[in-house]
């Protein structure tokens, strides 16, 4: 099943992520850097530097799932945190704002694209 909800732990990385990391750089990271067990089942969190990426780690049963959204205009807003700290910990609501573009500090909907025709063109 590919689903995450408020059942989840969700951890943001809190330093920039290099997007060509996949499941082993990405697990790396979080058994090196965070000290944590990236098999437990909570949903770690990674941003690139420009915050137009993001991808999302999660142990599911018998293996990884990778979630990764690019946007193509506009940028994910981060919420006000120690950036010393190796990661923060995020709730279910905070993370569907942040994906769906609403603003954490004034709920207010960020730039986003829209293809012109309404399609977008998968040549």
């Amino acid at each position: 099943m590919f689903a995450l909800s408020s059942e989840n732990r969700f951890h943001l990385y809190s330093q920039p992520t290099d997007m060509r990391k996949s499941f082993d750089g990405l697990s790396g990271l979080i058994q090196n850097i965070l000290a944590r067990n990236p098999c437990n089942g909570d949903v770690f969190i990674f941003i690139n530097k420009r915050r137009d990426k993001i991808k999302l780690l999660h142990w599911q049963g018998a293996g990884f799932i990778l979630y990764y959204k690019r946007l193509e205009k506009g940028a994910f807003e981060l919420p006000r945190y120690d950036s010393s700290a190796g990661s923060i910990v995020l709730d279910y609501a905070k993370l569907v704002m942040i994906i769906d573009g609403l603003s954490i500090e004034n709920i207010q909907k960020r730039k986003r694209y829209t293809s012109p025709t309404g399609v977008v063109n998968e040549s």
